[in-house]
């Protein structure tokens, strides 16, 4: 059928916020990757150019060729952006 679910999490040691997502998607049984921009100024600047940010997390989500970043910190940003890839059941 379709293509497999991708999720990224850009994150950073000691970030709250990006935890909070992580657990979010270990709950909902959702794989994820991590790319860590603890002092990594070079991925804060490829967040820059695609986003428009430099901080984190920003979450992206997508299915093939076709992504988006979350950047709106917020677990209702997260699930509304989760939905949009499998409406019936977010936990995929």
């Amino acid at each position: 059928m379709g293509e497999q679910l991708s999720v990224i999490v850009w994150s950073k040691q000691g970030c709250h916020y990006c935890e909070e997502v992580k657990q979010y998607l270990k709950e909902k049984d959702i794989a994820y990757q991590t790319v860590d921009v603890t002092n990594q100024d070079e991925r804060r600047d490829i967040l820059e150019i695609k986003y428009g940010v430099r901080y984190v997390p920003v979450i992206e989500i997508g299915k093939g060729n076709v992504y988006e970043g979350v950047t709106e910190v917020g677990i209702l940003h997260l699930e509304k952006a989760l939905d949009r890839y499998h409406p019936k059941n977010p936990a995929f």
